[in-house]
């Protein structure tokens, strides 16, 4: 039948009528699971997983492991199982999980704040040693991480830690990880405000409550009152900056939808002022209205800051106040420029108290089960009994007397644990890497070590702030896109056309209020082998043509692309 202008059915294709399913959230009334993380969430909450590994897998083995439990809900207790030796950073996005997975796992254990006794620091470092081959990383989430660690052997390393007030519960997961905080919270003489009670009421409420214990991904919180802005508040899920209200007095303002990875985003100000004492209130509404309204159906579009990019902080703010707090938050104002110009707390500081805290660098965050305890009894020897890490790999000794300061630097000094480290040993961050990472395509803490030591011995007259972050992956765990030089791992041809392991280089990003992404000059990637050099070449450049007082990320935003290759 010839097609009319009465008849247009006659030409138009039948399109297929689909049911839209929406994002996944929940507010929304869409509940069926729409990929395989979230079916195995709603099959069983992943802090359930505890019973089965104390009564079923560290007795029967690696191999009576559920799958969904082996890599999805043991997480929730701090455990990914580590990478096969011997996989080559080319196999990493081929092979199926279980030839990735080694039978042993990554243990980390959660330390909200960087909170750290001599004891507890001590009772890691034994674990250490006795179960997980004296590994131990000081990760940028004030974490310490384990390798090498057996099933069998968990619920023994679970006793022992819980036994100091330690736990690695939800410590990964797609639930509320570490609330990262101030290392010098409570003891620095310019504190705007102490958080520690607002971290310790979160923890105590909701870590470990089946209320926020299955989210869309991970979620991720600091609180500070440091004028240093020292938790990189603006990639966290939620962040509360120390701030004087110019009525109400010291609070918080308030940040949300931080977070970096392959598509990574700055948090916005809600422009609200919170009191300490509401902290923990205003928390619990921003991960409510993550649970509810984030998006479950891709894992790729499932963390909170998609959810604020569309919605805008206007409206998150509304609905944060009109049904989660059910009242209105306070207008503040900003946080004021940091100060200083390092703000990892590493060398020699006052205390409000009168007493001194030390900061010093491991290498990269790379220490050991011995070095953790010899740390330890190196501390309680020069009068101290509390210890901080913090979000650059770095660690704290608090309330040391005065004449105990330059012993206690001396004695650090001989654990190859400098407080005077040299610009390159103090701003160089790494990864895991695929020592043991599973989604690692290059290694990094031990081409960091080395890149400092090469740097060290070229350029040391260098005396400029800088960060060089390390990245296994592009995942960006050591947030290579905020660093002055963050190198990016992957797979790179080298001049003789082999394929060898090498980086994208992100040039000039920062956090602080002049917050921003690195750039990337336009097919600029260096072989491992070749990193030193290139390094070297780019901040002798900068030396040579840098205005007065000019920071390197400035310098980079201007250079030319000739400058930066």
């Amino acid at each position: 039948m010839a097609a009319t202008p009465q008849n247009p059915a006659a030409t138009t294709p039948r399109r297929k009528v689909s049911r839209h399913r929406g994002e996944g959230q929940w507010a929304a009334g869409h509940h069926t699971p729409l990929n395989g993380n979230e079916q195995f969430k709603k099959d069983d909450d992943g802090l359930n997983v505890r019973t089965r590994i104390e009564t079923i897998y560290s007795k029967r083995g690696f191999d009576s492991i559920d799958p969904n439990d082996l890599r999805g809900r043991m997480r929730w207790w701090g455990l990914y199982t580590q990478r096969k030796p011997g996989i080559d950073g080319g196999k990493t996005a081929i092979l199926e999980p279980e030839e990735l997975d080694d039978k042993y796992f990554m243990l980390r254990v959660r330390i909200d704040g960087g909170r750290l006794t001599t004891q507890q620091l001590r009772v890691i470092g034994e674990i250490s040693q006795e179960f997980a081959r004296g590994s131990a990383d000081i990760t940028d989430r004030q974490n310490i991480q384990l390798h090498w660690i057996r099933i069998e052997d968990v619920p023994e390393i679970w006793n022992r830690l819980e036994a100091v007030g330690l736990s690695t519960t939800e410590a990964c997961g797609d639930c509320p990880r570490v609330v990262i905080g101030s290392p010098v919270a409570g003891i620095a003489e310019d504190e705007i405000i102490d958080g520690t009670w607002a971290i310790d009421e979160i923890h105590e409420r909701y870590i470990g409550s089946k209320e926020f214990s299955n989210l869309p991904r991970k979620f991720k919180t600091a609180i500070s009152g440091s004028p240093l802005l020292d938790v990189v508040h603006e990639i966290n899920d939620v962040a509360f900056v120390g701030v004087e209200h110019p009525e109400h007095g010291p609070g918080f303002d308030v940040w949300v939808g931080g977070g970096l990875s392959t598509n990574p985003k700055l948090g916005v100000r809600l422009g609200a002022w919170v009191p300490l004492e509401e902290v923990p209130d205003v928390w619990a509404g921003v991960i409510g209205i993550f649970r509810d309204w984030g998006y479950r159906r891709l894992r790729t579009r499932a963390r909170l800051k998609f959810l604020v990019a569309d919605w805008g902080a206007e409206k998150f703010r509304q609905v944060l106040e009109d049904d989660y707090l059910k009242r209105k938050l306070v207008d503040g104002p900003a946080p004021a420029e940091p100060t200083g110009r390092w703000r990892d707390h590493v060398g020699v500081h006052r205390q409000k108290d009168g007493r001194y805290y030390v900061g010093f660098a491991p290498r990269v965050g790379r220490v050991d089960g011995a070095t953790l305890t010899k740390i330890a009894e190196v501390a309680e020897a020069h009068g101290s009994g509390r210890l901080r890490t913090t979000v650059e790999q770095k660690m704290i000794v608090l309330d040391v007397e005065e004449a105990q300061v330059e012993p206690l630097v001396e004695a650090l000094e001989a654990l190859d644990l400098t407080a005077k480290p040299s610009p390159f040993r103090r701003g160089t961050m790494a990864c895991t890497g695929i020592e043991y990472c599973k989604l690692a395509i290059v290694e990094t803490k031990q081409r960091g070590s080395s890149l400092i030591d090469e740097l060290e011995r070229r350029i040391p007259e260098f005396d400029e702030p800088l960060t060089i972050n390390i990245n296994g992956c592009p995942n960006a765990c050591a947030r290579i896109q905020v660093a002055d030089i963050g190198l990016k791992g992957q797979l790179v041809l080298n001049d003789k056309g082999e394929q060898v392991e090498g980086y994208q280089v992100h040039l000039g990003g920062a956090l602080g209020l002049e917050a921003g992404f690195g750039r990337k000059v336009r097919g600029l990637k260096v072989t491992s082998d070749e990193l030193p050099d290139y390094v070297e070449r780019v901040l002798k450049r900068f030396q040579e043509e840098r205005e007065e007082g000019e920071r390197f990320a400035a310098w980079a935003s201007r250079a030319s692309e000739e400058a930066l290759s």
